[in-house]
């Protein structure tokens, strides 16, 4: 997957809110950019859906961001005790004040991939 990205990319290890049709479901990041995040699907049905609602807190910050998002991408990710189910989300929606504390935390966190 590496590349494909074409934007620094910075560790995020956190459970979030991920909206499918008006329901929220846990969902755990494992990375994010200025274009999106990297997620893993922890209890949710089985889905179609490509525009998703996230609903997180970056850490270190106790304010919540709101961004809507497309999965531009699905994949399986062999672990030695099971296989986890990814996928990868673009920002679709976001608020210019959030948008600058993602890059912001990808500035202070990030590396070049």
């Amino acid at each position: 997957m590496s590349d494909k990205r074409k934007a620094r990319r910075a560790p995020l290890d956190i459970y979030l809110n991920k909206y499918m049709g008006g329901v929220p479901y846990m969902s755990r990041a494992a990375d994010i950019s200025q274009e999106g995040l990297s997620l893993a699907r922890l209890l949710e049905p089985q889905h179609e859906a490509k525009r998703i609602g996230l609903q997180f807190q970056l850490p270190g910050s106790d304010e919540i961001i709101y961004a809507e998002g497309e999965v531009v991408r699905e994949w399986v990710e062999a672990a030695p005790a099971a296989k986890r189910e990814r996928s990868g989300v673009r920002f679709t929606l976001l608020t210019e004040r959030h948008r600058k504390m993602i890059d912001a935390y990808v500035d202070r966190h990030g590396n070049e991939n």
